[in-house]
């Protein structure tokens, strides 16, 4: 029994280093030498395109969370790989076809970055720092990227498809997916405040504003009055995720919740009589917390599976390997 205490001991602190290896090689001044220009650079092609367009900076924080999401994979760029004849990226995976967006952007990032250093910096990390950006840039906290990620050689559409939560998930469902990614329900509730911020497509809550009853009434009316009952009429017409400051990152998401004005199944789920019920009320009255655990939890989302050191690769162009 000694004997078996003390290899399992062993085992427990051999996992812990090897991990903990991998995490420790992310830091917040990776590129302090090698591409100092790293932060100013993109903040400032951020900045630019929020400018333009203020759904951009959602937009960019919802690639970051797709990217990170996808099991086993992490924060390694992979959902900005274009499909080709050959190879089938995360793109059209359900939870990214015809939403995902801001490629574009990515684009005009690592093609700014790569004019001040040259295959240095990741475009997993330009995603990273991106989604920071974008969430200060309208109003939010800030908080130090770890960075030191490297780029993934491949994508995976069936991962993304099994692991991205749906917005029809129940709280259950929620709390398992967050949980085989080593996020609590505090993590889970945080980051669902993103949707604070963004827009989403009418085919997505139109099953919650016409059928579920845990809603308000003149707030689903208010839906409805651009969300067509008949599924292909209207599909795409865009609502704010939150009613009140949609380009505001700020805790009212939060107080919707409480007020039954979730616009998403997912988003309801946290305020409807289960576990998290105390943490979205907690939020809706101390915005600092929400802040500080919301910058907690993407660091620690940020941390999920990263390939550093000599795996992967620096990409050239994030839409495609070298």
């Amino acid at each position: 029994m000694a004997l078996f205490l003390y290899r399992l001991m062993t085992n427990m602190v051999l996992c812990v280093l090897i991990f903990g290896s991998v995490n420790a090689q992310l830091s917040t001044n990776f590129y302090s030498s090698s591409c100092p220009k790293v932060l100013s650079t993109v903040k400032s092609t951020v900045q630019s395109a929020i400018s333009k367009e203020k759904r951009m900076g959602a937009s960019l924080l919802r690639l970051h969370f797709h990217d990170c999401f996808v099991n086993l994979q992490g924060c390694d760029g992979s959902i900005l790989l274009d499909d080709t004849s050959n190879f089938t990226g995360e793109k059209n995976a359900n939870p990214n076809r015809n939403s995902a967006r801001g490629f574009d952007v990515i684009d005009n990032i690592k093609s700014a970055v790569e004019n001040v250093c040259p295959g240095v910096v990741s475009c997993a990390d330009i995603l990273a720092i991106a989604a920071r950006d974008s969430v200060v840039i309208l109003g939010g906290p800030t908080w130090n990227v770890k960075l030191g990620r490297r780029d993934a050689k491949t994508a995976s559409q069936s991962a993304a498809n099994t692991n991205i939560p749906a917005p029809t998930s129940s709280l259950s469902q929620l709390t398992s997916s967050f949980s085989a990614v080593g996020l609590s329900s505090n993590d889970l509730v945080a980051l669902s405040g993103a949707h604070t911020i963004g827009q989403a497509r009418c085919t997505i809550f139109r099953a919650r504003i016409y059928n579920e009853t845990n809603i308000d009434t003149s707030f689903a009316s208010t839906r409805q009055s651009s969300c067509p009952g008949t599924s292909g009429s209207g599909d795409n017409n865009l609502a704010p995720l939150d009613l009140q400051t949609p380009t505001a990152f700020d805790n009212n998401y939060f107080k919707n919740l409480v007020q039954k004005k979730g616009l998403l199944h997912s988003d309801q789920q946290l305020y409807n009589g289960g576990s998290t019920n105390s943490i979205v009320s907690g939020y809706s009255t101390n915005p600092s917390s929400f802040s500080s655990d919301f910058a907690s939890a993407i660091i620690k989302m940020g941390d999920i599976s990263p390939l550093t050191g000599s795996n992967g690769e620096i990409r050239k162009n994030c839409r495609m390997t070298n």
